[in-house]
């Protein structure tokens, strides 16, 4: 028989608890394209760079293109992409993502991720804070999303590989 003072007590915990699991988790919409929680992961004081990931999930019926980034955190952003060449794992800049109709891309450690270079604003890159980056697509336009800067890569997003 089920104990129902158990069961309430279990869902008033759970509801009392889903505010801490989306405290960090953000979405961003520009037109048929939902860009999911942004994040990069603190850095060593002396990093040279910092990766931004997120997801970009496209809910309508014509594709759409990753063009660039920028921040004004970094002097330079470049989309870059991991790939296997024979034994070795190596980045690579890549001009363009394609965003398919109806498909989702995976920016993620060992994946699709936008690079910034020559760091202006280290102070921005502590756990907890958060940073600007703008994506231009060339249908969507251009969409600000704030990064949030965390110790740990976030589960949602320890895919390694492209999700298309």
């Amino acid at each position: 028989m089920l104990n129902l003072s158990l069961v309430k007590h279990a869902l008033m915990a759970a509801a009392l608890m889903l505010p801490a699991c989306f405290a960090n988790a953000h979405q961003y919409t520009a037109g048929a394209l939902e860009i999911a929680h942004p994040w990069s992961q603190e850095l060593p004081p002396n990093a040279p760079t910092v990766a931004a990931y997120f997801i970009i999930k496209n809910t309508g019926d014509t594709a759409d293109r990753l063009l660039s980034a920028d921040t004004p955190i970094a002097e330079k952003a470049e989309i870059h992409e991991h790939v296997m060449q024979g034994d070795l794992m190596k980045m690579q800049r890549v001009p363009t993502v394609d965003v398919p109709a109806g498909g989702t891309v995976t920016f993620a450690p060992m994946a699709y991720h936008v690079m910034l270079f020559n760091l202006k604003d280290r102070s921005l890159l502590q756990d907890g804070k958060r940073f600007p980056l703008t994506l231009h697509f060339e249908k969507a336009g251009a969409v600000q999303v704030d990064v949030n800067v965390q110790k740990q890569a976030p589960g949602a997003s320890k895919e390694t590989s492209h999700a298309h």
